[in-house]
């Protein structure tokens, strides 16, 4: 910035302090007081997600509940957490299936222990 003073007869540009750090090519000096910006914010959830995701393949009750947990910490954060929302719809989904194939599996066990003349042998 220059100016016509008459401390500065020519419009020489102020001088900058001596312990100021010159901008990087392209960018704009960051004003005295603030930090210049730095890299985005990080999702704390991100990773978790992720690996809820992958747990709802493998068991999905462990699945739905880190999830759960990464879908929380990244709402808390103000992120969209898209891995962990699926995880938890994946959870939801293979923990009914889970049960839903549990009790066929017990309702057989008892047909087949109460009637012993299904087993042919």
């Amino acid at each position: 910035m220059t100016s016509n003073t008459p401390e500065n007869p020519y419009g020489q540009p102020a001088p900058q302090a001596p312990y100021a750090q010159p901008a990087p090519y392209g960018q704009q000096p960051a004003p005295y007081g603030q930090q210049p910006y730095g890299a985005p914010a990080e999702d704390p959830g991100k990773t978790l997600g992720i690996v809820g995701l992958v747990l709802c393949f493998v068991f999905s009750l462990a699945g739905l509940i880190v999830s759960i947990i990464a879908k929380k910490k990244s709402t808390a954060a103000g992120f969209k957490n898209t891995p962990a929302n699926v995880g938890v719809i994946l959870g939801w989904i293979f923990t009914i299936l889970g049960l839903i194939v549990a009790v066929i599996y017990i309702i057989a066990i008892v047909a087949l222990l109460n009637n012993p003349g299904l087993v042919s042998n």
